[in-house]
């Protein structure tokens, strides 16, 4: 079978490798296709801490299961699946809590075992979920990037009341647009980014009003227009988001950060303390997806709003150049395989 191998950073290989076999509790999935994530290009390049190598990358992706290991249901065979890449223990305190993506021994599918970038890949059964014949394989694909959405909005608890501003309109972001809107029923939703193009995305998934914070300080806008956001999400995750977000908020708001960054910020207690602010952080998601299979099935979030390419999977090293380099027309990519 076809793999797309980093071997090591900077070095990617469309390897031949052997057919895997299911071990128990596991399927093998004959993958269909798969997307590429920020994540991806930061382990291509030697930028993720997690990642080992060589590993097979991809963490979103789709497909059919076509043979399963001990002590699973031989009818799972033919099942049309999207899979969940984390994998927990199930016994130590976070997962006890309903946190297995924060648990102690915590493996993601693509980091730190081997991902869906390949045409064929073995993974937990329990991570595989059934994708409802409503759903077609492109919708299936975008599953994973909305349970990023669904875990910190999960954790923020958005209203109609709310007034919500979102830094970034990368992918994050415009998932999270569409799950404020669709979903949540967020009365105004404000986006600021530094692309225009961008910008007309987020207005294409949903935003009320966007901020080009590149020409005009964000402060500004939001002051002229009398503006306290009741609950901000930072899905740009710069150093400099955390102390802005902090003084733009009005009191009680709620803040949600969706990644992280290696790079020290200074925040002011007194202002969190003073306005008794509530401050989320989230990775991954924490076993989100039949709720967003639930989402997409009843049309409340349109996943084919992000993907604005499809590209052979033996074009994978073009396709993460496009991903990485071209923020004018690319939002969401996917890889083709089988």
């Amino acid at each position: 079978m076809k793999s797309v191998v980093i071997e090591q950073p900077g070095r990617l290989t469309l390897a031949q490798r052997p057919l895997p076999q299911p071990a128990a509790d596991e399927v093998r999935v004959r993958v269909r296709l798969a997307g590429i994530c920020g994540s991806d290009v930061h382990i291509y390049h030697g930028h993720n801490p997690f990642a080992r190598y060589p590993r097979v990358i991809g963490h979103e992706f789709c497909g059919v299961i076509d043979a399963v290991g001990a002590n699973v249901d031989a009818a799972r065979i033919g099942e049309r699946v999207t899979v969940d890449p984390v994998v927990s223990c199930g016994h130590c305190y976070p997962c006890s809590v309903g946190r297995p993506n924060v648990c102690h021994q915590l493996q993601v599918i693509g980091v730190h075992r081997d991902g869906g970038f390949s045409d064929f890949s073995c993974v937990p059964a329990a991570n595989a979920y059934r994708i409802p014949d409503v759903l077609s394989d492109r919708q299936a694909a975008m599953v994973e990037p909305f349970t990023i959405a669904a875990n910190i909005t999960a954790h923020l608890q958005p209203t109609a009341r709310d007034v919500a501003l979102i830094y970034g309109a990368g992918p994050m972001g415009l998932t999270v647009i569409q799950v404020l809107k669709g979903v949540y029923g967020v009365r105004q939703v404000i986006v600021a980014d530094r692309i225009a193009a961008r910008l007309e995305m987020a207005f294409a998934n949903g935003a009320d009003e966007v901020v080009d914070n590149q020409q005009t300080p964000l402060a500004e806008v939001l002051a002229q227009r009398g503006i306290r956001p009741t609950l901000i999400i930072d899905a740009a995750c710069h150093p400099d988001i955390l102390p802005q977000a902090i003084e733009l908020a009005s009191p009680a708001a709620r803040i949600g950060i969706m990644g992280f960054s290696a790079e020290p910020c200074v925040i002011n207690q007194q202002s969190i303390t003073a306005k008794e602010l509530s401050i989320f952080s989230s990775r991954l998601n924490s076993a989100r997806f039949p709720q967003v299979i639930e989402w997409m099935a009843e049309g409340r979030i349109a996943p084919e709003r992000l993907i604005t390419h499809s590209v052979a999977a033996d074009d994978v090293e073009a396709a993460l150049h496009l991903f990485e380099h071209d923020r004018q027309t690319c939002c969401k990519v996917l890889l083709q395989f089988g």
